[in-house]
């Protein structure tokens, strides 16, 4: 541990699962207020965080069913206990955080590990594993897998206690504290300026925050105790990055895991149609902008709004037939030859509709920037394309934060820029199609040859998965329609490889799912897509079914699940598997 744990207690109007904040308070489109904006309170922090965190997760929409169909918001007091906890040989520290219900069962002795989605601070999977764990009385132990929000202002030189507080880097041990000169200016991001590549280890992050669970529970129920692997039932859960990483956790030696289940997982292996996630995502962030122009206007969800984007969509087909790397002499017949490489790639028609929210919100060059730096192992001033972040002006150029924006990182950042207050700062920035040369930058270092590709191309080597520990039952959940780890990409290939090797892996493979529930609130997409979240809850509850001897978990399943159009979702909707 780089510090002993803390221990806050929630009870009343401050409860484990919303912070008190009930149903309504993280349907509010506003968040909890800070008495003082410059200086927020740690308990105001955490507040926030948790609210952020289920809406970022969770379709909360009137209509999406969350808390009626399924879910829950029910109130749950107890105790959290967080540490920064730190992997041997890595140069910074991930945050661990445990949530203990005042009805823990030491019968049952149940622990669920959830892995941050996205690069998500600690609370990054509240909305997935706490609702089904809580009221069983299991205690759920998070990890933010080495990345989060813990933002590192360079030009004031403060960052993230482990309280989410503000500090200075000579005040108080930090959750990040980057390697960077005096004179640095702008904002460091744990994920891409650790220097540890902490994809490699997400695996081991997840483990080691379940050996946290452990001696926490060792300390407060010593009546109990020991509390270990052989007697504690311990199941792992996430989605996205998160689904990666229990997959990941999921190889490691020893029987300490009980089981795993993985939404829309992140997963990259060697073979079987696998590609890595840099390669796919920089293709998407120069190709899809063009390609989207061959799809008819109303197959595409809003927004972004097609006739708001369709000028930059028109000069990126301008720039990239300038550049060689489409045909076609008009705007027609170069979407046309975008479209087709994407579909000779291995995109689907479903991917591509649902990726049109990644080229609206700017989805893909963010993942890009970032993971370069991490699998590069770049410092802060060091990406290969100049990319670096800070707070921004209205035309795009850096400025130092304010103390407000500060106080708010912790709280509502996601991780990866741009959002709360921190954007891209790209030098290559203008012209007609102004993110282009930066883009053809970033994809050179997945195509193309010298240092700064091989470096990269390393650390992507550093991440693919290997098999699952044989007979750990393994239930992996996708979207169809998923347009940010499309399934034939990720979950597809693993499991056929997991299978092949007589794996116990079974796969739901949910029809009319994307990969972002809370976009679901926008009534475009919740009419046409249903959530994976009732999924993931069905496949714990088979799961945990299946461990007690009350059946069998159900096997591989294409789900022919039914959006709600202009309705409220209904439970038949769903079309949940059933247990055997």
């Amino acid at each position: 541990m780089v510090q002993a744990p803390s221990m806050t207690e929630h009870r009343g109007d401050d409860d484990l699962l919303s912070a008190g904040l009930g149903l309504d308070g993280l349907r509010a489109m506003t968040a909890p207020a800070f008495a003082d904006p410059e200086h927020p309170t740690a308990s105001e922090l955490r507040r926030r965080a948790i609210w952020s965190n289920w809406r970022g997760i969770a379709d909360l929409s009137a209509t999406g069913g969350y808390g009626q169909v399924y879910g829950s918001v029910a109130r749950i007091p107890g105790r959290e206990f967080s540490s920064l906890l730190s992997l041997p040989g890595a140069a910074q520290p991930h945050r661990v955080l445990m949530q203990l219900p005042d009805a823990f069962d030491t019968g049952k002795r149940c622990v669920v590990v959830a892995a941050s989605s996205g690069s998500r601070g600690v609370y990054g999977a509240i909305a997935v594993a706490a609702p089904w764990a809580l009221p069983k009385g299991c205690a759920v132990v998070y990890t933010d897998k080495g990345a989060g929000s813990d933002y590192f202002d360079l030009d004031a030189r403060v960052g993230s206690r482990e309280d989410g507080t503000v500090a200075g880097a000579d005040e108080a041990a930090l959750a990040f504290a980057p390697q960077a000169a005096t004179a640095a200016s702008g904002v460091a991001v744990k994920h891409a300026h650790s220097q540890d590549n902490p994809e490699a280890d997400w695996g081991r992050h997840v483990k080691q925050a379940a050996e946290f669970a452990l001696s926490v529970l060792d300390q407060q129920y010593p009546h109990a105790a020991p509390f270990r692997f052989d007697n504690t039932r311990i199941i792992a859960t996430g989605i996205s990055n998160g689904g990666g990483a229990v997959l990941r956790a999921a190889e490691l030696d020893g029987d300490w895991l009980d089981a795993v289940v993985a939404g829309e997982p992140n997963i990259q292996i060697d073979g079987h149609g696998s590609r890595d996630l840099y390669d796919y995502v920089t293709e998407a962030a120069l190709l899809m902008p063009c390609a989207l122009l061959h799809l008819p206007a109303e197959r595409l969800p809003q927004p972004p709004l097609r006739a708001q984007a369709e000028p930059a969509w028109s000069a990126r087909c301008a720039s990239l037939k300038a550049a060689g790397q489409i045909g076609g002499d008009n705007i027609a017949a170069q979407a046309a030859s975008a479209y087709q490489q994407l579909r000779d790639a291995g995109w689907s028609d479903e991917a591509l509709v649902a990726g049109a929210l990644n080229v609206g919100f700017d989805v893909w060059r963010a993942i890009a920037v970032t993971y370069a730096s991490s699998y590069g192992r770049y410092g802060v001033g060091e990406h290969p394309c100049g990319f670096g972040f800070s707070a921004q002006n209205p035309d795009f150029s850096a400025r130092p934060a304010t103390a407000a924006e500060r106080g708010n990182w912790w709280a509502e950042g996601s991780g990866i820029p741009p959002g709360a207050g921190v954007g891209i700062i790209d030098p290559q920035l203008g012209g007609a199609d102004p993110t282009l040369a930066g883009l053809q930058c970033l994809r050179g270092l997945s195509t193309g040859d010298g240092a700064d590709a091989a470096r990269v191309r390393a650390g992507i080597a550093e991440v693919k998965a290997g098999l699952p520990r044989a007979g750990l039952p393994v239930v992996v959940v996708h979207g169809t329609d998923d347009g940010l780890i499309p399934p034939a990409f990720s979950s597809a290939p693993y499991v056929v490889m997991a299978q092949a090797s007589g794996r116990p892996v079974s796969y739901w493979q949910v029809r009319h799912a994307q990969h972002f529930d809370g976009f679901l609130a926008l009534p475009d997409y919740g009419s046409r897509y249903v959530p994976l979240l009732p999924y993931m809850y069905a496949a714990l509850d088979q799961i945990d079914a299946q461990l007690d001897g009350r059946g069998r978990v159900a096997g591989d399943s294409v789900i022919a699940s039914q959006p709600r159009g202009q309705g409220t979702l209904q439970a038949a909707q769903l079309k949940l598997p059933q247990l055997q």
